[in-house]
């Protein structure tokens, strides 16, 4: 880990309320993976955009308005986040999302390792494989290919779409954050 996590009394006045809005955001969504130290300090990307509060602000608040986005099902979500973090090798990501992927949206120990492994379950339904396909097409690179774009069109409608690709964009930056500061899984 390249940023030391920061413990709530060590914060600055500049980090306080940054990390203050990030806790509250954090304990509401993610209370089903280690997402903090015994003594409070924040792990995962929330410490490295703690440690840059201007920038951090931005990145929270980006990550907020994808929270409340939900234009496309849990479970399609989780396989895009998965493919992502798979694709990035950004292992807080797949443990984080993986833990959300099985005990909120019941999905098995095999689909998450064989989407950590990078590749394509074969017991996904439609709207799964869709998200799974342009997740994957979107990390290739280049355009994302027009019968793929109008399968995610059918199934999620055009709202359904821009979130689908904003949030492969978004986890894509999530993952970059994880690799370029090292940010390990917890032990627990």
């Amino acid at each position: 880990m390249r940023l030391a996590p920061i413990a709530p009394a060590d914060l600055s006045a500049a980090q306080q309320p940054l990390f203050a809005a990030m806790r509250e955001g954090v304990a509401a969504k993610y209370d089903l993976f280690t997402t903090m130290r015994a003594d409070g300090a924040l792990l995962g990307p929330w410490n490295a955009w703690l440690h840059d509060p201007e920038l951090g602000q931005a990145f929270w608040t980006v990550t907020q308005a994808m929270t409340r986005a939900r234009r496309i099902p849990d479970r399609p979500r989780q396989v895009a986040i998965l493919v992502v973090g798979a694709h990035f090798g950004a292992a807080y990501e797949v443990y984080a999302h993986g833990a959300v992927a099985a005990k909120a949206h019941g999905m098995s120990e095999r689909r998450i390792a064989t989407l950590a492994a990078g590749e394509r379950p074969e017991d996904l339904d439609d709207e799964e494989a869709v998200a799974h396909d342009v997740a994957k097409a979107l990390l290739r690179g280049g355009v994302l290919p027009d019968p793929l774009y109008r399968a995610a069109l059918d199934r999620f409608g055009q709202p359904g779409v821009n979130e689908l690709i904003y949030l492969v964009g978004h986890y894509g930056f999530v993952s970059m954050t994880l690799n370029g500061f090292a940010v390990p899984v917890p032990a627990e």
